[in-house]
């Protein structure tokens, strides 16, 4: 939502404009992992067809899919475009679907809070295991909690502060 000044200029809040940035980062690193699991895969395919097999390649691909399907929510958070049931709230007046908007963002940024804050607690407690082809610390693995559900957390905050300004 972009509000306008005496002059007619468009203002967005910071909130929103951050919140921007980090969706179109969010979009062009999901295209990222998932070329990145397209070729993987396909890799793994031509290795055990013509060579030997790559060891790694599953658990890459695993680590991708999970973190994808959660960038993907993000994305998806932002842009609104989450599974919801419309009939019954656009027959409420505006002051009642404002209040169950206000009220659902509540409840994401309650559950992204915990998501967030546990995913850093995963993060430092499981630093000492390491993944089991790959070798490298689970840390690198579980930061993607945090880092993911911060970003959800942005765009949530950015559309509670534009519900308001409404």
């Amino acid at each position: 939502m972009e509000t306008t000044r005496n002059g007619g200029e468009r203002v967005r809040s910071p909130l929103l404009k951050l919140s921007d940035m980090l969706n179109m980062a969010s979009e062009v690193a999901l295209f990222a992992m998932m070329m990145a699991m397209i070729l993987i895969t396909l890799l793994q395919v031509v290795c055990r067809f013509f060579f030997d097999a790559l060891i790694w390649s599953e658990e890459v691909v695993c680590f991708l899919l999970v973190a994808a399907s959660l960038l993907g929510a993000a994305i998806a958070f932002k842009r609104g475009s989450h599974i919801a049931v419309t009939s019954l709230v656009l027959k409420l007046n505006p002051g009642l679907q404002k209040a169950l908007s206000v009220f659902v963002q509540l409840i994401g940024i309650v559950f992204f809070v915990i998501v967030a804050w546990y995913g850093g607690v995963l993060t430092k407690s499981e630093s000492f295991q390491t993944t089991p082809a790959m070798g490298i610390s689970m840390s690198w693995i579980y930061v993607m909690y945090p880092l993911i559900g911060g970003i959800t957390l942005v765009h949530l905050a950015a559309q509670l502060h534009e519900t308001f300004r409404r």
